[in-house]
């Protein structure tokens, strides 16, 4: 059998409270407005029609999935492991929203949770014993999530009967079909209130925060992965750009769809995928895109291309430069940048997410991070590819595993990340050295099955305010405490809000970090 594991240098730390445990009861339907959970359970049943299904491996990958448990290579089902500088405070399994869980949002003591179902808010006073606020029904995945101010925002990139909260799946060919924006006020933390949606072009798969002064600006990142939306054809180029005052939401409107990619041809200027690059996407659209404000600047994952733009005008974003990688990357997920933005890390999601690209066949240079130093000032900056990081801990055949959602870890002079790799569980990293990535901290579960591949793992893992939270998609929201002397100095930095795609100059806030 081919060893699915690199031997591990850090100590494991096996924490029996790591079993599954049965998960909640069935949520209530929701009418035209978000229908509220505060605590325990409701009586029908939420829309099943986007959440991920299990999936077969051939009788020799299950056997050397159960073979490898047995030899102690790789964790048992729902078994917890992680290195000895992480701590493993609390779960919180699923509850009223049974869909998958997907990004986090942070304000002050609070936590967003997205769920293909809706949403959560957990009081995460004490990170220990995180409470849940409310929860809201509303059904569209994936329901990226965003806060600021009194707003929640919530992205719906899957065909709707409507926009409302009790609306229910259907064909993407349907003339008719809602995709788009959602907006919540939370005045009332306890009780969100619907206020206003916006339709657009392609859906919402993700969203991007641009505050400014009295308003918020909203990047869509939207892309077409196939001919069945009629708003979705290629060339799908751009990003819609929703401004949303932040006293009125209800006259949130589209005020320009701005195109990253012009070019000639069917696919305009973008990557233009197979058969010129077979197992690369062609770019139709952006995944996502992280904005550093303070800077004017964003970072574009799209598809197959990344690039690098201006927002100093957030209706028409201009981009700098534009990148691709045909060799190893083969769709451009998401971005981070570093604290002194002469940096930017991109992911690559082999597999779309639900793939075991995570072993010795696949390798360490693809479904993993590519990390790239911003050379040059001004208009003439350029990004320059320096290495790749992935996981040193091969997973099983029934474990999808790729690289994911993350945040930085705010230590000055270094470069530190946390990052999300589904059932790869959840990686701290060092790229101060971009030629020379290093893991430094680690936390996993053992595969969700070890005869079928199903969907899970750690979909966001973010730092905030001392704490890692990760929300699983399977099974609930995890609290981490990491304690290690090169992470340490990040405990005294303090934020009142952060959505990591909307990524803050972390040393304006409070802290004591010299």
């Amino acid at each position: 059998m081919t060893s699915l594991r690199t031997p591990r240098t850090t100590t494991i730390t096996r924490d029996p409270r790591a079993r599954l445990r049965r998960l909640g009861v069935a949520s209530a339907a929701a009418g035209m407005l978000a229908t509220l959970f505060v605590a325990g359970p409701a009586s029908a049943t939420p829309d099943p029609g986007d959440n991920p299904v299990r999936g077969k491996v051939s009788s020799e990958q299950a056997a050397d999935a159960r073979s490898a448990i047995q030899s102690g290579e790789i964790p048992g089902v729902d078994e917890i492991v992680h290195s000895p500088n992480i701590e493993h405070l609390v779960n919180i399994p699923k509850d009223a929203l049974k869909g998958t869980n997907s990004d986090l949002a942070f304000q002050g003591k609070y936590a967003f949770a997205g769920n293909y179902d809706g949403f959560r808010i957990f009081d995460i006073s004490d990170p220990k014993a995180p409470k849940t606020v409310a929860q809201v029904l509303c059904p569209g995945s994936q329901n990226d999530i965003s806060v600021s101010g009194n707003l929640v925002f919530l992205s719906t990139d899957s065909s709707r009967s409507d926009d409302s909260c009790a609306s229910t799946s259907q064909p993407a060919s349907v003339k008719d079909s809602w995709e788009g924006m959602k907006i919540f006020d939370i005045s009332d933390i306890a009780n969100p209130k619907y206020v206003a949606a916006v339709e657009t072009a392609c859906g919402s798969h993700t969203h991007t925060l641009v505050p400014k002064g009295k308003n918020v600006y909203v990047y869509v990142s939207s892309y077409s992965p196939n001919a069945a939306f009629p708003d979705c054809q290629p060339p799908h180029d751009g990003i819609s750009v929703i401004k949303v005052p932040r006293k009125a939401p209800e006259q949130s409107a589209i005020v320009s769809f701005p195109v990253l990619f012009p070019g000639e041809g069917p696919d305009g200027g973008g990557n233009p995928g197979g058969p010129t690059n077979p197992g690369v996407s062609k770019t139709t659209g952006c995944h996502d895109i992280t904005v550093l404000p303070e800077k004017n600047l964003a970072a574009g994952a799209c598809m197959g291309d990344g690039i690098l733009f201006d927002i100093e005008d957030p209706e028409h974003p201009r981009v700098i430069d534009q990148v691709q990688d045909n060799v190893n990357f083969a769709f451009w997920h998401s971005a981070t940048f570093n604290q002194r933005t002469n940096k930017v890390v991109f992911t690559d999601e082999l597999g779309g997410g639900g793939g075991a690209t995570c072993n010795a066949e696949v390798g360490p240079n693809r479904g993993a991070n590519g990390i790239y130093d911003i050379v040059g000032k001004g208009k003439k900056r350029d990004l320059v590819f320096r290495s790749y990081f992935k996981i040193p801990r091969h997973q099983a055949s029934t474990e999808n595993c790729v690289a994911h959602n993350g945040s930085l870890i705010p230590v000055k002079g270094k470069d530190l990340m946390v990052q999300a790799w589904y059932q790869g569980g959840v990686s701290v990293w060092d790229f101060t050295d971009s030629a020379k990535p290093k893991e430094i901290a680690y936390f996993e579960r053992g595969p969700v099955s070890a005869t079928t591949i199903t969907t899970g793992g750690s979909w966001s893992a973010y730092y905030y305010n001392g704490y890692i939270y990760s929300n699983d998609i399977a099974k609930g929201f995890d609290v981490l405490k990491l304690s290690d002397p090169r992470t340490d100095p990040a405990k005294r930095v303090r934020m009142d809000e952060l959505n990591v795609q909307t990524q803050p100059n972390y040393f304006d806030f409070d802290s004591t970090d010299d």
